[in-house]
């Protein structure tokens, strides 16, 4: 089983990237499921919508993960209780629209849980995103409830990351970070067999600033002549890891990351 896991995609460059690109490198890498994260899709570069969704979803995408921005385009608080494939992190405080696991089947009757969780440091107001995964692993276990199970987890440090990580190391077959759009390089299988990278990066434009106008995001940091942050819009990177998990276990076999376009070189 070939899971490949896309960080945040960032605006216009970003979808479209993804879009017109995603069925080739599936194609290429022989992909049997996708996961793209994206919570920061939408031409203003935060939150995504209905129609988004549906065009991620014709191009290969199997689940859509999100974070801190999932209510920022408010039409997607209806959509979302009725698209499965969409999550929201699953410790925004209860009840919200949506849910943030689920389990997918695949073509070959191979279940893969994916479960969206958000950090508490320097995020928004959630509930405690352990106590939350203890409550989880409690109640599902990987080969008894599902195959696979994928984590994304929207956090800000690198810290909380990492222990998460830990959490779920043996339990899970990949914890990939999300939310700080800059690819970390440290992927690797952790020591129970849990592939894990810090963050995956985003699919966007890295000519910029965290896939903002760099122009733009200089001036607020220098306090002058800025307007609200808004996409950059150069060719984007596709930016996220592609993990090999075996059947019988559920564990991870390979992780590496996945750099496609743009800016960055493999």
């Amino acid at each position: 089983m070939r899971i490949l896991f896309l960080g945040d995609v960032v605006g216009n460059s970003g979808c479209l990237k993804l879009t017109n690109n995603l069925a080739e490198q599936i194609k290429k890498n022989k992909i049997d499921f996708v996961i793209v994260n994206g919570e920061n899709a939408d031409k203003s570069g935060v939150g995504l919508t209905e129609e988004i969704c549906n065009n991620f979803f014709n191009c290969g995408v199997n689940v859509i993960t999100t974070g801190n921005h999932v209510w920022d385009q408010k039409d997607l608080m209806k959509f979302i209780e009725s698209e499965n494939r969409l999550l929201r992190p699953k410790n925004l405080f209860e009840p919200a629209p949506g849910k943030g696991f689920e389990i997918f089947e695949t073509k070959d009757n191979l279940k893969i849980g994916v479960l969206n969780l958000m950090g508490n440091v320097f995020m928004k107001k959630c509930d405690d995103v352990f106590e939350t995964a203890k409550k989880f692993l409690d109640k599902y276990k990987l080969k008894d409830n599902y195959d696979f199970l994928v984590v994304d987890f929207h956090g800000e440090i690198t810290s909380e990351k990492n222990a998460i990580g830990h959490f779920f190391d043996g339990k899970a077959s990949l914890v990939v970070g999300t939310h700080t759009h800059i690819p970390t390089n440290d992927a690797r299988i952790l020591k129970n067999g849990t592939a894990y990278q810090t963050d995956a990066g985003m699919c966007g434009d890295y000519d910029s600033v965290i896939g903002m106008n760099k122009k733009n995001s200089i001036n607020r940091f220098m306090k002058k002549n800025s307007v609200k942050h808004f996409p950059s819009d150069g060719e984007a990177t596709l930016s996220g890891v592609i993990i090999d998990c075996d059947i019988e276990t559920g564990l991870a076999k390979n992780i590496k990351s996945f750099i496609f376009g743009g800016q960055l070189i493999n």
